[in-house]
């Protein structure tokens, strides 16, 4: 797995200082290391005083999911851009 990153350990300290359980909050940031996947959740946390952890675990799926949503289509885009230019250009046999 990934090591945090910078707002992933911000997320992990926010938690930790509203009194989420530390196994909780290393769950959380574990699955949630990378910057975007952090800073939604950040966004998710100060939007609400002290949410229950099931509110959390299902935000951070539906976060996960927009992030694999987003994946799944660049990596698309990619395929498209490639088919094209194969359809434009065909075999470079040279």
């Amino acid at each position: 797995m990934k090591p945090k990153s910078d707002l992933s350990r911000q997320l992990y300290e926010l938690m930790l200082q509203r009194g989420y359980e530390e196994n909780f909050c290393d769950i959380v940031t574990k699955n949630l290391n990378t910057d975007f996947t952090a800073s939604r959740m950040i966004g998710y946390l100060y939007h609400y005083d002290h949410p229950p952890v099931e509110e959390i675990a299902d935000e951070m799926i539906s976060i996960l999911s927009d992030r694999n949503r987003i994946m799944q289509k660049k990596e698309l885009e990619e395929t498209n851009a490639r088919w094209n230019d194969f359809l434009l250009h065909g075999f470079n046999d040279e």
